[in-house]
């Protein structure tokens, strides 16, 4: 007797505009002679109008008028002021890249501690007249991290040092209108951390993974949610190459063959997927890729298959993408846990997140204790439109908050699980932007 079998068609946007912001975080021709005070100074002066204006409404209008010290140099006396600056502590726990390659004689990923704050920190606001030290319990309890511009309020003391009384930040940037097609369901499935190695490229959880995405696992429900999926996005930690490429001291390193099986089955996993649907994928800290931010796409000749699909895109970290008019903006998760190490509250990875959104900024600590490239015009981590959604990487567990602005900007802040450890994949609503997971996995006995 025959069955017959419901066929599911997959779901199409309306418009995918993936390749909308490709530009924004490309850095061209790379030259890394220049120094960082000048991406500091971009930083400031691109800042400074909106933290002004938010410190101008939340302290001139009070019954006692406090009024703005142009520079941190002249505050003077106990009058109560406010000044405005860029964060930095200074901490024996920051690593030193320095130190790290005078030990080692080579470039590698320096070793850093769980925390940067603790017993013999200095927090300075520094402007282009000088710094001046940061005292008080409001400083010493904030969650804040080096990079930060901030205003903050209070007195000097008669030492010299500024009392600091409170603080305010930039904001969260204005907003796009977001178009909503509210017809039927569409997914975008959000994926990290899938650290395929050599010795075992594809694992079990990788092929269920990839015959999900492509409607070919579970029964007609699992169909049906699956050919609703428009977009997959891997962010980052695709690959691990073992040991190091170019670590010279390792007699394995100019052993190729073992990493080329490892890039030719990824690849053929991925073009799996990009046959069925548009498939970005992002740069993480362990892949094969520049580990200063913003990372590079991963270089095309890993991806001969995936390149055959005119939905595969190989894009930078962090990166803006717009999918039937929701920005989203997405980075592997460095800059987040970074920012972990900042935090003197039991705040979770996507409350630092958000908290970076009210910054306006979401990699402060670069380049202090964060690499990145020695940006001279402008600083690509300011959010100069505020996403959608901002989601990030290779997490130990699923998580989401909703980050709020002044003006009614609203973001779904989404940590995304790493799949290898949680065989876990985020599906996120572009209707609702509610997010689901599932889990992937083999039957059990």
């Amino acid at each position: 007797m025959e069955v017959d079998q419901e066929v599911f068609q997959r779901v199409r946007v309306v418009k995918d505009d993936s390749d909308k912001y490709k530009s924004e975080f490309k850095i061209g021709r790379r030259t890394y002679t220049r120094q960082y005070n000048k991406l500091y100074y971009q930083r400031l002066n691109t800042l400074k109008p909106h933290v002004h204006e938010h410190a101008r409404q939340k302290w001139e209008g009070q019954k006692q008028q406090i009024k703005w010290t142009q520079r941190v140099l002249n505050v003077e006396g106990p009058e109560p002021t406010y000044i405005i600056g860029t964060i930095f502590i200074d901490t024996t726990a920051k690593p030193s890249t320095l130190e790290q390659v005078e030990k080692t004689h080579w470039i590698a990923s320096p070793e850093v501690p769980e925390t940067y704050r603790g017993e013999g920190e200095e927090v300075h606001l520094e402007d282009e007249s000088g710094r001046i030290r940061l005292v008080g319990a409001a400083i010493d309890t904030a969650t804040i991290a080096s990079g930060v511009v901030a205003a903050v309020m209070g007195s000097e003391t008669p030492d010299g040092q500024f009392d600091v009384i409170d603080m305010c930040f930039a904001g969260m940037a204005p907003q796009p209108a977001r178009a909503v097609d509210d017809t039927q369901d569409k997914f975008v499935a959000l994926v990290s951390g899938l650290n395929a190695s050599v010795e075992q490229p594809v694992t079990l959880e990788m092929q269920l993974l990839a015959e999900y995405l492509c409607g070919n696992a579970g029964g007609s429900a699992d169909q049906r949610r699956s050919a609703q999926i428009v977009h997959t996005i891997v962010a980052g930690v695709t690959h691990i190459p073992e040991p190091p490429l170019g670590h010279t001291e390792d007699p394995r390193a100019n052993d190729r063959v073992p990493v080329q099986g490892l890039v030719a089955a990824v690849d053929e996993f991925l073009a799996d997927i990009a046959a069925t649907m548009p498939l970005t994928l992002m740069p993480g800290s362990r892949d094969p890729a520049d580990i200063a931010l913003p990372q590079q796409p991963l270089h095309p000749g890993m991806f001969t298959q995936c390149r055959t699909y005119s939905g595969f895109r190989s894009t930078t970290n962090p990166a803006y993408i717009d999918i039937d008019g929701t920005l989203l903006l997405g980075s592997s998760g460095q800059n987040v846990e970074d920012l972990s190490r900042y935090a003197v509250h039991n705040e979770s990875p996507c409350q630092l997140a958000a908290r970076s959104l009210l910054w306006r900024h979401i990699a402060p600590s670069a380049p202090d204790t964060l690499w990145c490239y020695p940006f001279t015009q402008y600083d690509p981590f300011i959010v100069r439109r505020c996403p959608h959604i901002y989601f990030f990487g290779n997490q130990p567990a699923f998580d989401v908050v909703m980050a709020k602005g002044t003006d009614a900007q609203e973001t779904h802040v989404i940590a995304i699980p790493t799949f290898s450890t949680t065989h876990t994949v985020v599906l996120l609503n572009l209707r609702t932007l509610e997010c689901s997971t599932v889990h992937i996995g083999a039957p059990k006995d």
